[in-house]
């Protein structure tokens, strides 16, 4: 866990907000096939899975994995952003590149 609590976690939280982008699959190919990619559902907040990664908060991130809303991007999405010219939200929380698909407003 972050050092310094919640208040340090809430700060590394607007950090990581301020990092996130819409990048076009484009960009993101060549994270995908070194395996960095991975997935958030729609239903989660993205910022708020970043702040578990870079916490390291196993606890959330393990309960995400089981239900299959954390998971590694596989081939078969990569060739459907591919496909659509999709546009997707990231952030990089080193090794890995979390994505989630925009939402259209």
């Amino acid at each position: 866990m972050v050092e310094g609590g919640e208040q340090a976690r809430r700060e590394l939280a607007e950090k990581l907000n301020l990092e996130t982008a819409r990048l076009g699959w484009d960009e993101l190919a060549r994270h995908f096939a070194r395996g960095a990619v991975i997935r958030v559902a729609a239903t989660l907040d993205l910022v708020a899975v970043a702040t578990a990664f870079a916490t390291d908060d196993s606890e959330a991130v393990s309960r995400w994995l089981e239900a299959g809303e954390v998971a590694h991007a596989d081939i078969d999405e990569a060739r459907r952003w591919e496909r659509e010219s999709s546009t997707l939200w990231a952030v990089v929380v080193a090794p890995w590149v979390l994505v989630q698909e925009a939402r259209e407003a």
